[in-house]
């Protein structure tokens, strides 16, 4: 297995960003591997891989967590103390003194968590969406209500291991006699023995289904937000409760604005005169089109701000601003006329810019499509 790349390294970071350059580094990274975006074989990974640095570096707790023990799970290993020798000391002890408790086979055990990742538009996680969504599943057999054994009979308990769903081995060593203990081999550590099998699940007590769910998303939702649906992930066994449904999020791009948190930023051209004159033009926002006035003497690169015009906030009350970016777009062929015409500064000669400027022509029919409502 490839090991890791260190978190900030993912992120491009040192390890004293602030939060906010963290969030600034997730989001632009966020957007350039987004699978919808990027078609390179290895972009979903790269995206993957930047989400979970994200993931822990974002959380104050597991930021510290992970400065201070690397990759490493503190709960894990023989700091954890847990009863397992992969999480501590309980199977040393089992091994050499055949001590230590174990967990009772028959108790009700909790289902299984499940991740569901879902792609929504741009518009769709400003303003919020319900849809609906189908999961397959594992649940608890009908026909045997989970038992695994035949309608009319029920499972027995292991003979082998009396119900503990553990066997003991006892070894003769220079260091005298030990007892090891290991799961029966007669029921596979379940402390029960299936004798007549339940024809719909073949004794399992599970069988996969499509589940279908109402999903909402609420207003103001961003790349990677997770929806927690409790109780909709795997069913528990022997009575325990079912796991949960977490659905990732994943937001496509969007032809004319761009997104920074509650923020949003648009780019609009404007032509010279415009410009030295000054102008009321007209700007798409997400929601309606509204009247900026621009200032004569602009210069390109200038923002101008249009308050409550950006993301309603997911948490809170309110709306982010809209940041509105100027471009002034100079003609390169003028005729003899315009020229003179630009020398008394008339007025609407230059309306729009010259067809040979791509990235120009671009920006007009991004905002043409926002005013569209696309």
């Amino acid at each position: 297995m490839a090991e890791k790349r260190d978190y900030y390294e993912v992120l491009g970071l040192d390890r004293d960003a602030s939060g906010d350059d963290i969030r600034k580094s997730y989001r632009k990274l966020a957007r350039q591997y987004h699978p919808d975006v990027n078609k390179e074989s290895d972009a979903e990974q790269k995206f993957k891989e930047v989400k979970e640095a994200y993931d822990t570096l974002s959380d104050d707790q597991k930021r510290a967590t992970y400065d201070r023990y690397g990759h490493v799970d503190p709960n894990q290993g023989f700091g954890g103390g847990g009863g397992d020798f992969n999480g501590g000391f309980g199977d040393i002890f089992d091994m050499f003194f055949g001590g230590g408790g174990r967990r009772d086979p028959n108790a009700p055990q909790r289902g299984n968590d499940l991740q569901y990742t879902m792609t929504i538009d741009f518009k769709e996680a400003v303003f919020g969406v319900e849809k609906d969504i189908t999961i397959p599943r594992t649940e608890n057999c009908d026909t045997c209500d989970g038992s695994g054994a035949k309608p009319g009979t029920r499972p027995e308990t292991c003979t082998i291991c009396r119900g503990t769903g553990q066997q003991e081995v006892a070894q003769n060593t220079p260091f005298g006699r030990i007892v090891n203990r290991r799961a029966c081999t007669n029921c596979s550590g379940t402390g029960k023995v299936i004798k007549d099998r339940c024809s719909t699940c073949g004794g399992a007590g599970k069988v996969k289904k499509q589940r279908k769910l109402h999903v909402k998303i609420p207003a103001g939702v961003d790349e990677g937000a997770q929806i927690r649906m409790s109780g909709e992930g795997e069913s528990g066994t022997r009575g325990g409760p079912p796991g949960d449904l977490y659905i990732v999020l994943r937001v496509k791009s969007h032809d004319f604005f761009e997104r920074d948190g509650d923020d949003i930023y648009c780019e609009v051209p404007l032509n010279f005169v415009q410009a030295a004159l000054g102008d009321e033009i007209e700007i798409p926002t997400l929601t309606e089109k509204v009247k900026l006035k621009i200032p004569a003497g602009t210069q390109t690169g200038t923002y101008f701000r249009l308050k409550g015009k950006g993301v309603p906030k997911l948490r809170g009350y309110g709306q982010g601003d809209q940041h509105v970016k100027v471009t002034v777009v100079t003609p390169t062929k003028l005729s003899d006329e315009q020229k003179e015409l630009l020398r008394q500064f008339a007025g609407d000669s230059l309306k729009s810019p010259s067809q040979d400027q791509e990235h120009h022509e671009s920006i007009f029919d991004r905002m043409k499509k926002a005013f569209r409502g696309e």
